[in-house]
């Protein structure tokens, strides 16, 4: 007779239904003990199962609730991004923190194989993930999170409309924290005033009345300290909840030993009070990181304009945040893809290095779905929107760290380099202190405790993103869109300042555009469908002067930035741009930009388009010029010098008949010679200028400009506001490191006064959501002083 052997898991001691599950030569019952395995063996935490045999809990009822996720129709509400190989896909957190859960988060590619990358907004409390699904399924990512303590928020409406509210218990638990509080504090003054002996009875009573207060103050509204604090060090690392936790046990135990052995009244009030006031600091941080995170979800929209086309064929510029599902858009040469779409009309060759960072472009046929983040390269598409659009999901890839700048930002440089030994540290202390004070360990219990609860890395950490979100504000509310808090300290540090001309210091006036000669309908429709393709400000000019609507469909469209355009429409070979481009050496006396014309190279003429300077450019560069080098650099021939060179200091500070690949050389002359250069350019040919460049503005005309490269978005209109954007960003820094101090000393002073002994527990959580307090109403009032100064708000 056959008898059956079941093995049993390694992790939790259940009967394994199979033996397909192993690692190591050990058997598990299910992925989800396997992979608390993994985790704490790469954790080196292996003798957590030394210690005593199959320690874990089972993990089978723990992943009934992500289930969902590997129905595909619910995945693809969530999902931003997939081809072949790779899935990219953004979590809310609710227990994203301080800056120990950044680290761990941000580490997550170690815990599993299959995790490509992974980025924490901590603000907004999301974390933003790419993934194999050939390795790891999104319902195994979203078990992960959970398993190490930061389960991820999944309410169906709140991924169709990302717009995600968390539905917290946090207002209940202070509510009862309060009233045991309350209650303590009642019953403790009859040991404060003091008692005769024959009310000592009474006072026995109420000091156990105190502690049963205690119990639900300690168990349900400081229930989630001690859960992140259990998960944290399962996971061999420390976060902030940690020493608070610790911090209640040690009142509540010592509570419970005075009581028993009589020795005194315990710390019920103190106790109460802590969690009460943890609590309402607690409420503070969230409330913040709600008000920030709407402030950027709306300033997410920035001026990109999106092509829609209207029930009679007509092409029609619309802001991006009415764009709707079932909408159908034109998406011309080099414009990013606003919206998951699928595509009707075109031939698609799409790059999508703004999602993924790879930048080979991808073909794309007749009904398939393009991901929003995809750049076209070729001719003009026609696509149906088939998903809301999200903007905020747009600026997210705008701060892809693929296109940050080569320079540290001071909130990664503190997480990376402090604040993941913050715990530690802060434990030495504490523990420094107790010992210190014995034999009189009531004094250090005391000092301990206090030590653990005063010192918080929220207000240290916090201190530069709460002032950089404040000075966001004030850039928004004048039509200066910024990708991340790090480019206000790019600002604030160029000394050099490069131009380019076309759609930037000058505009077209439709008005002025003329052809040197007379044009067949034919050959107006071939050159008017050539220049619908491109998002040069040139070709949408001639476009409005043309005045059509009827768009040929042309085979072989090509756009080299800084010199042309050339396609073909069914036997014609149509060509504009530059003289050198269509090798044509028409004469022109003209003091104005011109676009030449041949088509089967024959030469038909050229367009001259009169540019006016923008309003205030003389009063612009006149201000800039007393603190900042300055230099025009432009596509463009010489005939514009003789009306710029009274802009500049001298002749040689403008360049012309410049290629975008010269463009980015003279930048990194600069930069070779310790120049800090800011780049403003349209966004179009001077892509590469805008990335290389120490901080590039993109300046938008109502037209999808939107590039990786560029650190900012400034609306045309609001230019001559640039040498008061620059001053304000000066301004900001400054803030930030006066807020920074504050927060030290915040710390310093706190735990200085704590080891003293001088500081009680219930204090300390008092002062804990002071210091956020201080240092939002301190960034706040700064930062309105010094925009007000500057004159960006009245």
């Amino acid at each position: 007779m056959d008898i059956l052997i079941k093995s049993i898991c390694y992790h939790c001691g259940d009967s394994c239904i199979s033996d397909r599950i192993s690692k190591d030569e050990k058997s598990f019952c299910c992925n989800g003990c396997l992979a608390v395995y993994e985790i704490l063996s790469s954790s080196k935490l292996g003798n957590y199962y030394h210690l005593n045999p199959h320690p874990g809990e089972s993990q089978r009822g723990e992943k009934s609730k992500f289930a969902f996720l590997n129905e595909a129709e619910i995945a693809s509400k969530i999902i931003h991004y997939q081809d072949a190989n790779k899935t990219i896909v953004s979590f809310y957190i609710p227990a994203i923190h301080c800056s120990s859960c950044i680290w761990l988060l941000e580490h997550l590619n170690t815990l599993r194989d299959g995790i490509l990358e992974n980025r924490v907004d901590f603000l907004k409390k999301q974390v933003h993930i790419q993934f194999n699904h050939q390795k790891i399924s999104l319902k195994e990512i979203a078990e992960l999170l959970s398993e190490i303590g930061y389960e991820p928020l999944l309410n169906f409406q709140d991924v169709v409309n990302k717009d995600i509210q968390r539905k917290d218990d946090l207002i209940p638990k202070i509510a009862l924290a309060g009233f045991c509080f309350g209650n303590a504090m009642l019953l403790s003054f009859p040991a404060y005033f003091g008692l005769s002996l024959q009310e000592r009875d009474f006072g026995r009573f109420f000091s156990l009345l105190s502690l049963l207060f205690c119990i639900p103050s300690v168990f349900y509204s400081g229930s989630d300290y001690f859960k992140q604090a259990y998960k944290s060090l399962k996971k061999g690392v420390l976060n902030i909840d940690f020493p608070l936790a610790l911090g209640i046990s040690v009142l509540f135990l010592r509570t419970i030993f005075d009581y028993a052995f009589y020795l005194g009244d315990g710390f019920a009030d103190s106790l109460t009070g802590l969690i009460f006031f943890l609590l309402i600091g607690k409420f503070v941080q969230q409330k913040t990181y709600h008000h920030i995170s709407f402030e950027r979800d709306y300033r997410s929209f920035f001026p990109v304009a999106v092509d829609m086309i209207q029930t009679d064929g007509i092409t029609k510029p619309i802001a991006l945040e009415q764009l709707k599902e079932g909408d159908r858009i034109l998406v011309k040469n080099e414009e990013i893809i606003p919206a998951d779409a699928i595509l009707l009309r075109g031939n698609a060759l799409i790059d999508f290095s703004f999602v993924t960072g790879e930048a080979e472009p991808v073909n794309k046929t007749l009904g398939e779905i393009i991901y929003a983040g995809g750049r076209q390269k070729g001719s003009a598409l026609e696509l149906e929107v088939i998903k809301p659009v999200s903007q905020s999901y747009l600026t997210g890839l705008w701060n892809n760290e693929a296109f940050q700048k080569h320079s540290e930002d001071k909130i990664q440089t503190f997480v990376n380099k402090v604040s993941h030994y913050f715990s530690i540290v802060l434990m030495i202390i504490a523990l420094l202190t107790f010992f210190y004070w014995l034999p009189h360990w009531e004094t250090g219990l005391n000092a301990f405790t206090a030590v653990l609860i005063v010192a918080c890395p929220c207000a240290l950490a916090l201190s530069t993103p709460f002032t950089m979100s404040s000075a966001l504000s004030i850039f928004d509310k004048n039509k200066f869109y910024l990708k991340s808090t790090d480019v206000v300290e790019q600002l604030a540090a160029i000394d050099t300042i490069v131009f380019d001309k076309t759609g930037t210091v000058t505009v077209a006036d439709v008005n002025d555009i003329s052809f040197s000669k007379s044009l067949s309908d034919n050959e107006k429709k071939m050159i008017y469908s050539a220049c619908a393709n491109s998002t040069h400000p040139l070709s949408r000019k001639i476009c409005t002067y043309l005045g059509l609507h009827q768009v040929y469909n042309l085979k072989n469209y090509q756009e080299i930035p800084g010199k042309g355009i050339s396609a073909i429409y069914q036997n014609d070979f149509i060509c504009l741009g530059s003289q050198d481009f269509i090798n044509q050496n028409a004469h022109s006396d003209s003091l104005h930009p011109e676009v030449h014309v041949s088509i089967n190279q024959n030469y038909l003429g050229y367009f001259i388009i009169k540019q006016e300077y923008r309003a205030g450019l003389t009063h612009l560069l006149k201000d800039l010029n007393r603190q900042y080098q300055t230099y025009l650099i432009s596509g463009d021939n010489k005939k514009d010098e003789v009306l710029l060179k009274d802009f500049f200091k001298t002749e040689n500070d403008l360049l012309f008949n410049q290629s975008p690949q010269n463009k980015l050389d003279f930048i990194k002359r600069k930069q070779e010679n310790n120049a800090k250069v800011l780049m403003i350019g349209d966004g179009l040919n001077d892509a590469g200028a805008l990335k290389q460049s120490h901080a590039g503005i993109a300046v938008t005309d109502n037209i999808n400009n939107f590039t990786p490269g560029s650190d900012a978005i400034l609306d045309g209109e609001m230019l001559y506001l640039l040498p008061s954007f620059l001053r304000f960003s000066k301004a900001a820094v400054k803030i930030v490191h006066i807020s920074f101090v504050i927060a030290i000393c915040y710390n310093i002073i706190g735990i200085s006064f704590a080891i003293q002994g001088l500081l009680s527990p219930l204090i300390a959580a008092i002062l804990m959501p002071i210091s956020t307090v201080t240092i939002i109403s301190f960034t706040s009032i700064a930062t309105h002083l010094a925009a007000k100064k500057h004159q960006l708000i009245s």
